[in-house]
């Protein structure tokens, strides 16, 4: 593991604020010149990008090619 570094952090607590949509400012902050809105998230799979160092006679393996994320039911 020459490159990757491992952080394991024991919490008694932890809590997060989780919701959808736009910002729920009071309207006396909307007349602020403070920006509030969402920076949308997300992982998405691209297109497999083999190692720069890897054989050219090595072909992707179709197990690769034909990855799809699992859907997640909301």
């Amino acid at each position: 593991m020459t490159a990757t570094t491992v952080l394991a952090l024991s919490l008694d607590e932890a809590s997060a604020k989780v919701r959808t949509g736009p910002p729920k400012d009071d309207p006396a902050d909307l007349e602020l010149s403070t920006w509030a809105g969402v920076v949308p998230l997300g992982i998405d799979v691209g297109t497999p990008q083999p190692d720069p160092a890897l054989s050219p006679a090595a072909a992707l393996p179709a197990y690769v090619r034909r990855y799809r994320r699992p859907q997640v039911e909301a």
